[in-house]
């Protein structure tokens, strides 16, 4: 195994989490941008499934980058408030 794909690896193993919502969110916009597209802008299927598979794509890795950021606060923020004398 090469080195960057033992890094991917461990990359996954260590994000399970968020790459489980990432994934479940991404499938979830490309449903609804294809249906919001084809409905509201009356754009024909393929367009729409163009826009729906490259728009997500990018909205996946804000997701992740915000999921990854949200979940540092949080554990931060648990520790700056834990004191030895609670």
């Amino acid at each position: 195994m090469t080195e960057l794909t033992s890094g991917l690896f461990q990359v996954i193993k260590n994000n399970k989490g968020s790459i489980l919502r990432t994934i479940v969110y991404t499938i979830g916009h490309f449903a609804i941008a294809i249906i919001c597209l084809m409905l509201i802008a009356d754009v024909p299927f393929y367009i729409a499934l163009t826009d729906a598979i490259v728009e997500p794509i990018a909205n996946s890795f804000w997701y992740f980058i915000l999921d990854k950021w949200w979940a540092s606060k949080s554990s931060r923020s648990k520790l700056d408030n834990w004191s030895p004398n609670k």
